[in-house]
């Protein structure tokens, strides 16, 4: 009985191997008649058609591409012997395919019942430039194995390794590894050292999160890996690995000459490499057209260029001959079209060709009372307060649970008595706003940020009305648009379509809008924010000669770590920050704190300026329910023969004085 069952199983086994079989060769020559033609020179895979970015007028803002061909002969053999120990360990045993790893990726591809990993050779890699369609599934993964074996029939491994090469994508627009060696190390390929071999072999594994430049501790690790896997397989010793890794690298002065909007464009290919894969967005020959308009990021980068310039005269920096361009005083700088979500303009520091670090994104900073706009929402929205409702701005201490007492200070460090809100939220009156959110309740700011569009995380403490919980310019640019716009929430796109060497969509972005505020509940903290520019903190705005209708807000903090200005028109909402890396404090040579006022909002009004040149001027639409009165600002009533100073307020017929 028993032999029968083992006979039975056997056969079963045999069936089904050779229905397996059966149905693998049917998929096979199904595939293989869509096969495309190998190239007479296997180079020509290498030379595959460019990427191409594109501003929104049509002009082109880089292009990826470019390659340096060289022979074999012209790379280093420490560089070879990197790759081959970084990518495919057994290249030279191989038939095209690693049936090992490729087994260990079929097993945990069917685990995911998806494809999560490919197990690919170095030639399998190369197969996949000359395919025209770049889905990542398992018609093309056998595709890419079945054009592997031709191409190790047809070409020597000497071939294979020498296409590879010169066709990899080393970030830093560095295609092929003479263009790296160039970028990163100014010398020929041929002249590499191990310890730059073995580094520039880690970079296209992932060329963003490698970048020396950017994320040095990530390039080194990732060097120490591919030194070992070379000590592994006995082509250096363990001394030599070392030794190597100790080395004192000197790169090259990053990215001379490149063309305007680089930290742009840097934003939109991680974009593109989270959401199309980094083969597709780096070898795919694809038209990017993004949102950015060429004028405005010319004038951004002046602007920025110009209120640089001018703060390291402010504090001495441009005197010291020693000082180091990344210890230098930093600025940011992102404009959007409120009505859309579109990024037209994108500065992320001083100087790209020394910091490709992206501090108009990637950089959180305290925003301090630029944050006082979701503050004043929430108390104007709901909580029954309006902009002349009366605080008194006098010394007082909150008393926090397992914590110090918080006892918020002004920042001229003086008390002004009672005033209208709109007053307070003018001229930046801490203690005000500090007494506002004790009553509002920080939950409620934190909601109405949120809702504007400030994704970070925010801690719901008193603090938070002046501004400790950090952010970063985008966001604060995309929430002051929501306003701006009257409401409707616009996700920052950068993208609007990809296309792939043949002209087919890969991806569509359009615009596409939520409301997430009615205009009314927001014009009243509209019209407090104009007050910041027509006479409050940011007067220094219209000094400069902008005078188109605007709004926005000053931030600074305490301790002068961070300036910022925020604002918008109709038509652009911008944020600028300005403030070292390593967080020092922003003082001039007399040691005066240098605020968001006379650091950020001129960078602000000098851009705004160029962008707006020869437009006509437009101020912001009042919606149906508002009605403006002039009150005391001491008392929030109507004047009188006692009154010293008025402001006109913009209330919604609804609201009441408050009890």
């Amino acid at each position: 009985m028993t032999i029968k069952i083992i006979r039975t199983v056997a056969l079963l086994a045999i069936l089904l191997g050779c229905a397996f079989g059966v149905i693998a060769g049917i998929v096979v020559l199904s595939v293989e008649s869509q096969l495309p033609q190998l190239p007479e020179q296997l180079e020509e895979i290498a030379m595959s058609p460019p990427t191409e970015i594109y501003g929104i007028d049509g002009s082109i803002l880089t292009v990826l591409g470019g390659r340096q061909q060289v022979p074999l002969s012209r790379i280093s053999p420490y560089f070879q012997n990197a790759v081959v120990a970084a990518e495919d360990k057994n290249f030279w045993k191989h038939g095209g395919l690693d049936k090992m790893a490729l087994l260990r990726a079929m097993y945990r591809n069917l685990r995911k019942f998806r494809v999560v990993q490919g197990g690919s050779t170095i030639t399998q890699q190369l197969a996949k430039n000359m395919f025209f369609s770049l889905k990542q599934d398992w018609h093309r993964k056998i595709k890419d194995m079945l054009m592997a074996l031709q191409i190790e029939r047809r070409f020597s491994k000497e071939e294979i390794l020498e296409a590879y090469c010169n066709q990899s994508y080393f970030g830093a627009r560095a295609f092929g590894v003479e263009a790296a060696a160039q970028t990163y190390f100014s010398k020929h390929a041929d002249r590499l050292t191990l310890a730059e071999a073995s580094l520039l072999a880690g970079l296209p594994n992932s060329p963003s999160r490698y970048n020396p430049y950017v994320n040095p501790d990530e390039a080194k690790a990732r060097q120490r890996f591919v030194l070992s896997r070379m000590v592994v397989q006995q082509m250096i010793t363990q001394e030599e690995s070392d030794s190597a890794f100790n080395d004192s690298l000197v790169f090259r002065p990053m990215y001379r000459g490149m063309q305007r909007g680089s930290y742009f464009v840097d934003y939109v290919l991680r974009q593109l490499e989270g959401e199309l894969g980094r083969d597709v967005t780096y070898h795919g020959g694809l038209k990017i057209y993004t949102t950015l308009n060429l004028r405005y990021q010319r004038a951004a980068e002046e602007a920025v260029a110009q209120g640089i310039k001018d703060l390291d005269d402010w504090t001495g920096d441009a005197k010291k001959d020693s000082m180091l361009d990344e210890d230098k005083i930093q600025a940011a700088l992102v404009s959007i079209d409120p009505g859309t979500g579109a990024i037209v303009a994108m500065v992320g520091g001083r100087n790209y060709e020394q910091s490709e670090y992206n501090r108009a994104v990637s950089t959180r900073r305290l925003p301090g009372s630029g944050f006082k706009p979701f503050l004043y929402l929430a108390a104007t929205d709901s909580r029954g307060f309006t902009p002349k409702s009366v605080f008194v701005d006098s010394a007082v201490v909150f008393d926090i649970r397992g914590s110090k007492p918080w006892r918020p200070e002004n920042f001229d460090g003086r008390y002004h008595g009672p005033m209208v809100l709109k007053e307070a939220f003018a001229f930046s009156i801490n203690i005000v706003a500090a007494k506002l959110i004790y009553r509002v309740g920080p939950e409620a700011v934190v909601e109405a940020a949120h809702k504007l569009g400030i994704k970070s995380r925010l801690d719901p403490n008193l603090s938070l009305a002046l501004g400790t919980s950090p952010v970063a310019p985008l966001e604060m640019a995309s929430a002051f648009g929501t306003i701006a716009n009257g409401g409707t929430y616009y996700e920052p796109l950068s993208i609007l379509r990809v296309e792939d060497r043949t002209g087919n969509i890969l991806m569509e972005h359009f615009f596409s809008g939520t409301r997430v505020y009615d205009p009314e509940t927001l014009y009243p903290l509209l019209d407090m924010m104009k007050a910041v520019v027509d006479r409050g903190t940011a007067w220094t705005i219209r000094r400069l000669g902008f005078n188109a209708p605007a709004a926005g807000k000053t931030g600074s903090t305490n301790d002068y770590k961070d300036a910022w200005f925020t604002g918008f028109t109709p038509n652009l909402s911008t944020s600028v920050w300005v403030g070292y890396d390593q967080k020092r404090e922003i003082r001039d040579t007399m040691r005066r704190g240098i605020t968001g006022g006379r650091g950020a909002a001129p960078i602000w009004a000098r851009y705004m300026t160029q962008v707006t040149e020869g437009q006509p001027s437009r101020d912001f639409p009042i919606p149906k329910g508002i009605r403006f009165e002039l009150v005391d600002v001491r008392t929030g009533k109507s004047p009188n023969s006692a009154t010293a100073d008025t402001v006109q307020v913009a209330l919604r017929d609804e609201e009441t004085k408050l009890p």
